[in-house]
């Protein structure tokens, strides 16, 4: 499974320490910047430059800031997408984001997150499936009807 990769300068330390935690683990992946560290670079072109490949390649995709409440807000605005935010404390909410939501975007918020924990919630993330139980299902239609409107 493809991920594709991307944040701002508030998350762009842990998206080169997530990149090099790919390269060792053979995953593949694509990075759409930043390529460099600018502090006054905006979260939305990032998140939605990832939105936009997710919902192409019908692959997966993270996006990180420093919250990650805005990246996953931009990201949501790409229709297919879904993205959820995790900043630490409970992992059975990113469980939960695939079981129920079949997430395909984690937005992560590097303020808040070691570099243990994240890679350790990317893992989680992508090895927990979708349940595919019927009223998930239902409810992912419902959503979908919305963004065709």
């Amino acid at each position: 499974m493809k991920i594709v990769i991307g944040s701002d300068h508030a998350g762009f330390k842990l998206k080169e320490k997530l990149k090099a935690f790919f390269d060792k683990n053979k995953v593949d992946y694509e990075d759409v910047g930043a390529m460099e560290y600018d502090k006054n670079d905006d979260y939305p072109y990032y998140s939605i430059k990832v939105a936009e490949r997710v919902a192409k390649l019908n692959c997966m995709g993270i996006v990180i800031g420093k919250s990650g409440q805005g990246e996953a807000i931009a990201a949501n605005k790409v229709p297919g997408v879904r993205a959820v935010v995790y900043y630490g404390k409970n992992k059975s909410i990113i469980k939960l984001s695939k079981e129920h939501n079949n997430s395909n975007i984690l937005a992560l918020g590097a303020g808040f997150l070691s570099e243990e924990e994240a890679i350790d919630s990317v893992k989680l993330w992508l090895k927990t499936p979708f349940s595919k139980h019927s009223r998930h299902v239902r409810r992912l239609k419902e959503i979908s009807r919305f963004e065709k409107r």
